[in-house]
Parts: C-alpha cells; sequence; structure tokens
C-alpha cells in the first residue's frame, strides 16, 4: 500500500508537458506493468518447473547470493530441494500473489503457498501430504531479469498423515512469533475414533538443514482430547518448528490375549518464527 501511495504521487507531479509525450507516458506506464507480468510470470514458472521437477531450471530462478530467513544459502537450499523431490516426486504445487511491490530493481511479493501429495506406506496404509504457508519473496533485477534472492515464511502448517488418522479434524497450536529464550506452549487437540486408543507427543526443533530428529515423549491423549506442552524458544536465533506426532491403536481381545493394531499416524507441523535478541554489553535487545 505504502508504494501506491509513492506511485500516485510520483504520477501526479510529473507535468503534462511530459505526459503530452506519447513515449514518456506509454514507456512508464508499460514499464510497471511489464514488471508485475514479469514477476508474475517468474513465480508461476517455478510452481511449474518445481510440479516437473526440473532442478536446474527450477534454481535458475534464484540469484546466486541467496540467502533466506532461515539462514540457508542456495548450496543448502539445493541440496533440501533435491531430498525433498529424491522422496516425494508426486507433490503438486500451486502460488497465489497476493500483493506485489516494487521499487526501482527489487520487488516485495506476498503470496499463499500450497502443496499436495498421496504418499504410500510401507506400513500398507496410504498417507496424504498437506502444507500452506504465507510468505514473502524477495527479488531483484540481475542482468535485466528478476530473481529470487531472500524469502521469509510468515506462516507455515503442514501435514502428513496415515490411515484413519487422515480423517482427524487435528488442531496444532502455537504462537506465530516468540522472542529468543522466551516460555511459549504448545497445544495439539483432536477426538480419536471410538474404541481407539489414542497416544502423541509433541517437540520443537530448530529449522535447520540437515535436519535434526527431535526427541519424541509419547503420550496417552488425555480425556479432554487435549494435548500441551511447555516450551523455551532457543538462545540462537532461529526459527522453529512445533511437531506433533499421533498413533492411533485398536485393541482385539481374544481368548484373554490382548492384541494391539496400528490404526493410523502422523505428524502435524507448524512454524514458530523466532525474534532475534541482539546482546551489546551484558544487555539484551529485540531486534525489531
Amino acid at each position: 500500500m505504502k508504494k501506491l501511495f509513492l506511485l500516485i504521487l510520483l504520477l501526479v507531479s510529473i507535468s503534462n508537458s511530459v505526459f503530452a509525450e506519447d513515449f514518456s507516458k506509454k514507456s512508464f506506464l508499460s514499464y510497471f506493468k511489464d514488471d508485475t507480468r514479469e514477476i508474475k510470470a517468474l513465480l508461476n514458472s517455478q510452481v511449474r518447473y518445481a510440479n516437473k521437477t526440473n532442478f536446474k531450471k527450477f534454481i535458475s530462478t534464484y540469484d546466486e547470493n541467496y540467502l533466506n530467513a532461515d539462514g540457508l544459502d542456495l548450496e543448502k537450499y539445493s541440496a533440501l530441494v533435491k531430498d525433498v523431490w529424491n522422496c516425494y516426486d508426486n507433490i503438486v504445487y500451486d502460488i497465489e500473489v497476493k500483493n506485489i511491490q516494487i521499487d526501482g530493481d527489487k520487488a516485495t511479493v506476498d503470496v499463499i503457498e500450497t502443496s499436495k501429495a498421496e504418499i504410500p506406506s510401507e506400513a500398507s496404509m496410504d498417507g496424504t501430504l498437506s502444507s500452506v504457508s504465507n510468505s514473502v519473496y524477495y527479488l531483484k533485477k540481475v542482468d535485466g531479469k528478476w530473481k529470487v534472492y531472500s524469502d521469509k515464511v510468515r506462516t507455515e502448517n503442514t501435514s502428513m498423515l496415515y490411515g484413519d488418522a487422515r480423517l482427524l479434524d487435528i488442531s496444532l497450536t502455537a504462537p506465530n512469533e516468540i522472542e529468543a529464550n522466551t516460555e511459549y506452549t504448545a497445544s495439539l487437540e483432536f477426538v480419536p475414533p471410538e474404541g481407539v486408543i489414542a497416544i502423541a507427543s509433541i517437540a520443537n526443533d530448530k529449522v535447520e538443514y540437515p535436519q535434526k530428529q527431535a526427541k519424541e515423549v509419547f503420550r496417552k491423549l488425555p480425556e479432554d482430547n487435549i494435548l500441551e506442552r511447555l516450551f523455551v524458544s532457543n538462545s540462537d536465533n532461529m526459527n522453529e518448528y512445533v511437531i506433533a506426532s499421533i498413533g492411533l491403536t485398536k485393541a482385539d481381545v481374544t481368548d484373554l490375549s490382548i492384541k494391539l493394531s496400528l490404526t493410523g499416524f502422523g505428524y502435524q507441523i507448524t512454524r514458530v518464527n523466532v525474534i532475534p535478541v541482539k546482546k551489546e554489553n551484558n544487555v539484551e535487545e529485540n531486534i525489531k
């Protein structure tokens, strides 16, 4: 919105004599529209390349000095993309451009990104992958072409559910943003199917690559179907994931023997962005 105000002010300040020249008027407005169109085309091409798992074309849309808000440079991000596509080559990606702000040879783009996939399981329980994120992309012109040089994920929620867990209405809540080295609560809530024993755990871990395995402590879901856990955000100024793991089991009783069978399992993940804290002269100051 601020950029739109600046643009209107600029248009008003230009004299009538300048606009009387067809070339000046047409070239200015066309330039702005062309940049908007080129930026949309670039982001849509990313989706197209991703859906075809065309790694070379996909990475070519990024600047060689790319560095995102999670601290991943182009080398680490490239390795991450390869790892994901090696595991899941059938993910369907989509993007919705919500807003574009252009300032000379740089641009900021707000987007909603989604991804979905059907996942086969060795446990004979097919699964589904679903993810939605609210992100901002930072672009700049390099040799006349727009490139992504950074991005930041504002909110992100991902689920990977198998078997009966796919039918659950799962709510995992945590703050979208928290100061470093600060307590926060994560809460998991769902209603298990009738006659099913539900166990779950909630863990947190830093957003990094390679990703470390979060420590899981499973507990039986309480009677109110709400599991909560208290965390302290890391002091390394790194963003975090809150990861909920879910297991559904059913008990079969035959001749006084009890047999437990797994009917569903899955994971729900949400992002917690950590506000960095800068230490100067032993005094901590929040970096806004």
